[in-house]
């Protein structure tokens, strides 16, 4: 059975990678553990805590691959121990977060069994880029800089002065 896709419209190009990257965090989103709070503390700044009680500095594991953070615990076994009731489990986790372009890990410090990953955004200035519309005769230019193409308006701005140049 085929799934219809959210991003088929032809007004939407080249959204496939969102796609791929919503339907990855769909299938490992099922699991709860261990919990975590993701804040906001400025409009550069972000703060994603996590839930990690019993695990040491060297239990745990941050990587970032491809635009995606992962945090691994996996706690030593100590076969030495001899437990007469075991309720607190020993269990290995990943949780995985997608970070947009440009935001950056600054760091991550464990306190008191909660472990927090800063971040920083960068802010985004809107980026306003004027396109030149050459005619079908021009060639194409080697770099934007070095040849300036003929303009649709040139164009039009001749064609009224009429074929002698003087304006009637």
């Amino acid at each position: 059975m085929t799934r219809a896709s959210m991003f088929n419209s032809p007004l939407l190009l080249g959204f496939d990678q969102l796609e791929r990257t919503l339907d990855r965090i769909a299938k490992t989103s099922g699991d709860g553990y261990p919990p975590y709070n993701v804040e906001d503390l400025s409009d550069e700044r972000l703060r994603i805590t996590l839930a990690v009680a019993g695990f040491g500095e060297d239990d745990l594991s941050i990587q970032i691959e491809n635009n995606q953070l992962t945090v691994r615990g996996k706690q030593s076994d100590e076969e030495e121990r001899r437990f007469l009731h075991r309720g607190i489990a020993a269990r290995q986790f990943q949780r995985s977060f997608m970070l947009a372009d440009g935001i950056e890990v600054e760091g991550a410090t464990l306190d008191r069994g909660l472990l927090h990953i800063d971040l920083k955004r960068p802010l985004c200035e809107p980026a306003v880029k004027t396109v030149k519309i050459r005619t079908f005769g021009d060639a194409a230019p080697k770099t934007l800089e070095s040849q300036a193409p003929k303009t649709v308006e040139a164009k039009a701005a001749q064609s009224k002065s009429g074929p002698t140049g003087n304006d009637q």
